[in-house]
């Protein structure tokens, strides 16, 4: 099989959002308001899609992203959502209006999205992983703000891993989506697709929500022949990715093909193809004569893909 020193891809990279270096301390949640006044406690400062930064030439990717307590609030940070510890000092996440975007920036501080933060490199990649947790948290909360049982406003509790319904005393949890995402292969070729949102000349793998009573294995199956008319027969899984966007959970797969005949589902796909490992290496490292390329080092696919190229499908 190929080796990634033949293609020259160079030295693994790091996947986004996972390997968080907080234990979440879930005994603690209840003593969460107590943890917030402690001198070393920290925030991530977080609205949306956004998160703010505070520039800092001495942190790597040159940006802070913790604040303390007041200076969250201060930017309008509200509803503290309990992260877990850094050995013992605590971490939060605070949310601010969007729409005050224009004002923190005003103030010095650097707002982008989360997405583009992490692609840039603008933190440390062990702050990724608190970020994805708060984003996916805070969403979850403002999707949820009423009881699914009887439709009365609930309340945040355990420091935002839990609302209850004052009227039916329901209790809710944030939940997370499991996603299939697959490098489908036959042979020495991989099936990649389009979708209508990427952009021009990105290809991926192919992907899908898992649906109730169905296992990965059988939602990879599905997803692929679906999108793409192609079955699919032995699956394995590789490894899987938090993707708070908004809140879901990448389940990485390697599956053998057992057709080759593409028919795409065009709701779904703008093209689907097959390509051998080598053009497949071009394109993880941005090299493709036509300018065609993979996801970022950053999402699952790309590692996916590099796996079918390194010969790991096995």
């Amino acid at each position: 099989m190929p080796s990634s020193s033949f293609f020259e891809l160079g030295l693994r990279p790091t996947l986004g959002y996972v390997d968080s270096p907080l234990d979440r301390a879930a005994h603690r949640r209840r003593d969460a308001e107590a943890l917030a006044r402690r001198d070393d406690a920290r925030a991530y400062l977080l609205g949306g899609e956004l998160v703010a930064l505070k520039p800092d030439d001495t942190k790597a990717g040159g940006h802070d992203p913790l604040f303390t307590m007041d200076e969250a609030r201060a930017a309008g940070g509200t509803e503290p959502l309990f992260l877990g510890l850094a050995g013992e000092a605590p971490r939060f996440g605070l949310v601010f209006p969007p729409e005050n975007r224009e004002r923190l920036e005003a103030t010095g501080l650097f707002v982008s999205d989360l997405r583009s933060v992490a692609v840039g490199g603008l933190v440390a990649a062990d702050h990724l992983g608190p970020f994805a947790c708060a984003k996916a948290l805070a969403g979850w909360h403002q999707r949820h703000r009423f009881c699914s049982n009887c439709g009365t406003p609930t309340k945040m509790i355990e420091a935002g891993w839990r609302r209850d319904c004052p009227s039916c005393g329901g209790q809710h949890f944030p939940r997370t989506d499991p996603v299939a995402i697959m490098l489908t292969y036959h042979g020495d070729r991989c099936l990649l697709g389009r979708s209508p949102r990427f952009a021009p000349n990105m290809w991926s793998c192919l992907a899908g929500f898992v649906e109730p009573g169905e296992t990965f294995e059988d939602a990879v199956r599905r997803e692929t022949l679906e999108e793409a008319g192609i079955t699919s027969g032995k699956v394995r899984y590789l490894k899987a990715q938090p993707w708070p966007f908004p809140m879901s959970l990448m389940i990485g797969c390697i599956a053998e093909a057992t057709s080759t005949d593409i028919t795409i589902d065009a709701t779904e796909l703008d093209d689907a193809r097959w390509f051998d490992r080598a053009e497949a290496a071009q394109m993880l490292t941005r090299t493709h004569a036509g300018g065609l390329f993979v996801p970022p080092p950053n999402a699952i696919a790309h590692h996916l893909i590099r796996a079918f190229v390194e010969g790991e499908t096995a």
